[in-house]
């Protein structure tokens, strides 16, 4: 009896793999929707809200960017594609270790910041120096950071407030500001968690850019048309310019012929007058 019932067991537990299927999982669209990892599973709705750790390494095919983790969450299922979005990455342990060293400083900073679309996100930097350094610099060193990342995140969304700590550009930005108070050796972000997803729906800069494109093109197609219909709307001016120069031609040559014919009679007066004082009739 016993042999039966772990024979049927055993049958249960391979029915219920046959049973699941497998789902491809997608970065999102600000990572171009690149394929992440593959998973099991025989209702799509367990799927959502496991999270899947990847190297950009692994997105990015840069070897040089194999110690950045990136953290992304299941949040919709279409067909087998599981699309997630972005919440956090951090620096793995054996990068931090070869950067901080003995009798050398290290300045550590949290920053809870929102971007313009209404993402909140928990940034944290730190930076290293060549020696060890005192409080007071240790404190101006730790405003130059937290008020660039603020700089920063007012006028960009989520995804380029990302894209921007991920290729380095930030710490580097940090880097030239701190270097004029005080000659920093690093600055990187060592971690980072999206504390609270967008909220407000910002068109892309690409799409824009391609909307932008495809009006110039239109305009430059419209713009023979509109020169065509100007040059139609001149000829049509000039045309009624000329006619009015011409009726004022021949209203002025008019004018000037009665001022003659006016003339020559004044004249004609004026003539006789004359020889009629010159020379008086005798009673």
């Amino acid at each position: 009896m016993a042999k039966a019932r772990s024979r049927t067991a055993a049958r249960k537990i391979k029915d219920k793999w046959k049973a699941k299927t497998w789902y491809n999982i997608l970065a999102p669209s600000s990572f171009d929707k690149i394929t992440i990892a593959d998973t099991l599973s025989d209702n799509p709705n367990k799927l959502i809200n496991r999270v899947t750790e990847v190297s950009l390494q692994d997105l990015t095919n840069d070897f040089r960017k194999s110690h950045i983790k990136l953290f992304f969450k299941i949040n919709k299922i279409e067909d087998t594609n599981a699309l997630t979005q972005f919440i956090g990455h951090e620096l793995t342990s054996d990068y931090l270790r070869r950067m901080i060293r003995r009798k050398r400083s290290k300045i550590d900073g949290v920053y809870d910041v929102t971007t313009i679309d209404g993402a909140v996100i928990r940034v944290k930097p730190f930076a290293t120096t060549d020696k060890r350094i005192q409080n007071s610099q240790r404190k101006v060193v730790r405003e130059t950071m937290k008020q660039t990342i603020y700089n920063q995140s007012k006028t960009s969304t989520l995804s380029e407030f990302i894209q921007f700590i991920i290729d380095g550009k930030l710490g580097s930005e940090v880097y030239k500001k701190c270097k004029k108070l005080y000659p920093v050796k690093r600055v990187e972000v060592n971690k980072t968690q999206v504390l609270k997803s967008p909220t407000i729906q910002i068109e892309d800069k690409n799409l824009k850019k391609e909307e932008m494109k495809e009006e110039n093109e239109k305009q430059i197609e419209e713009i023979p048309k509109k020169t065509e219909k100007k040059k139609t709307v001149e000829k049509k001016k000039s045309d009624k310019s000329d006619e009015k120069t011409k009726t004022k031609k021949t209203s002025e040559k008019k004018e000037k012929v009665v001022q003659k014919k006016k003339d020559d009679k004044e004249k004609k007066v004026i003539t006789k007058k004359s020889k009629a004082t010159k020379n008086p009739k005798k009673k």
